[in-house]
C-alpha cells in the first residue's frame, strides 16, 4: 500500500522521529510490513487544475530508524495513494483549515484519509466534546465574563480552555474569591471577545488525566496516566516520570465505546480522550498521541502492531462500502 504521511512542519524541520512520536511508531510499522510511506507537511500540499498534490520524500528504516534524503524531494499526486493519514499537530489556524481544503480535492473513492479532513475541520477538540454532554463535568461554552463569574460561583473551582490553543496553553485554574479573578477571565476571553471552554474543576484531576485510546469503534484497555508537571495543575511535559500506567474500567469501555461509535459516524476514526473520574475532558481528533513506547514498556507488548491492524481494519472496511455503494 502506498501511504501519505502529512506531519508536522517542526516535526519534518528538526527530523525528530524518536520513540516518543505516535509518527515515529506507526510510519515504522508500516515500512517493516512492506510499504511505501510518502511524508509531507501543510506547507508542501497544492492543487494544480483542481488535482491536489503533496511535494515531500520517501522514508525507509535503517537500524531501526526512519530516514528520508532531504536532498530528494519531489511531488506526487494524493490520489494515488490509497491511505492517508492526516497527523499535524494544532493549533488548527489558518494554514491548518486551508490544508484541509485542499483534501476537499481528493477522491474518497481512491483514497482513505485518517482522520478525514473534512470531519477535523468541523470538530473543535474542546467544544465539541459537549456532543457527549453526559460524559463531561458541568461546562459552559462563552465569552461572557458574567456568565464565567456566575459558574464559578456554583462550582467554587473552575477551568478555563481557549477553544484555539492546544498543549494546555492559556489553560488556566480558577478559585472563586481570587483576587485576579477580573483578570484571568479577561486575559483568556481576549476581554469578552473570544468564547472559551468553562469546566467544573474535579478534584481528582492532581492526580492526573487518563488518556483513552481509540482506532475505529476499539477502545483500547491500555492506558496511561498523565501526571502534572513543573508545580502545574495540568500534563505539560512529556517525560518518563509523568505518564504512569493505568488501565481503562468496563464501566468507561462501554460509555466511551458508544462514544467511539458517534466519532465513527462523523469520519473520526482516531482519538483519544483525555478523562478525570471517569469524565471527559477533552476529545483530541488531529494528531493524538498514543504513548506507544510508554504502554510498550507499561505492559510489555507491541502496541504499534495492533494499531496498524485495526488502522488496515478500517481501510478495509471503508472501501468495501464505497464499492458496495457503487455496484
Amino acid at each position: 500500500m502506498n501511504i501519505l504521511f502529512v506531519i508536522d512542519r517542526i516535526e519534518l524541520k528538526y527530523f525528530e522521529f524518536n520513540d516518543l512520536v505516535t509518527n515515529f511508531w506507526l510510519i515504522k510499522e508500516f515500512l517493516e510490513r512492506g510499504n511505501s510511506v510518502f511524508i509531507t507537511t501543510i506547507d508542501k500540499l497544492s492543487l494544480k487544475s483542481g488535482i491536489a498534490f503533496a511535494a515531500g520524500f520517501d522514508s525507509f528504516v535503517k537500524n531501526g530508524n526512519i530516514f528520508f534524503d532531504k536532498e530528494k524531494e519531489y511531488r506526487r499526486r494524493i490520489e494515488d495513494f490509497q491511505l492517508v493519514m492526516f497527523r499535524p499537530d494544532p493549533p488548527v489556524d489558518l494554514d491548518y483549515i486551508n490544508a484541509t481544503y485542499i483534501f476537499d480535492f481528493v477522491d474518497r473513492n481512491k483514497t482513505v484519509i485518517l482522520n478525514d479532513t473534512k470531519a477535523i475541520r468541523d470538530f473543535n477538540e474542546k467544544l465539541h466534546a459537549v456532543l457527549f454532554n453526559d460524559l463531561m463535568p458541568e461546562n459552559i461554552v462563552t465569552s461572557s465574563k458574567n456568565d464565567i463569574i456566575e459558574f464559578l460561583k456554583e462550582n467554587n473551582e473552575i477551568i478555563l480552555k481557549p477553544l484555539n490553543k492546544c498543549f494546555g496553553s492559556g489553560v488556566m485554574y480558577l478559585k472563586d474569591g481570587d483576587k485576579n479573578t477580573s483578570v484571568i477571565i479577561n486575559s483568556v476571553t481576549n476581554n469578552g471577545s473570544n468564547a472559551v471552554m468553562v469546566q467544573k474543576y474535579l478534584p481528582s484531576a492532581v492526580y492526573g488525566d487518563k488518556r483513552v485510546l481509540i482506532i475505529g469503534s476499539e477502545v483500547y484497555d491500555y492506558c496511561v496516566r498523565k501526571l502534572p508537571s513543573n508545580n502545574d495543575f495540568k500534563f505539560n511535559e512529556h517525560k518518563d516520570e509523568c505518564i504512569k500506567k493505568d488501565i481503562l474500567t468496563s464501566d468507561e469501555k462501554e460509555k466511551f465505546s458508544a462514544l467511539a461509535r458517534e466519532l465513527n459516524n462523523r469520519g473520526i476514526y482516531m482519538a483519544g480522550l483525555d478523562v478525570v473520574d471517569g469524565k471527559i475532558l477533552e476529545v483530541n481528533v488531529t494528531s493524538p498521541c498514543y504513548f506507544i513506547r510508554e504502554i510498550n514498556n507499561a505492559f510489555n507488548i507491541n502496541f504499534e502492531k495492533q494499531i496498524v491492524d485495526d488502522i488496515f481494519k478500517i481501510v478495509n472496511t471503508l472501501q468495501n462500502e464505497k464499492y458496495s455503494l457503487a455496484v
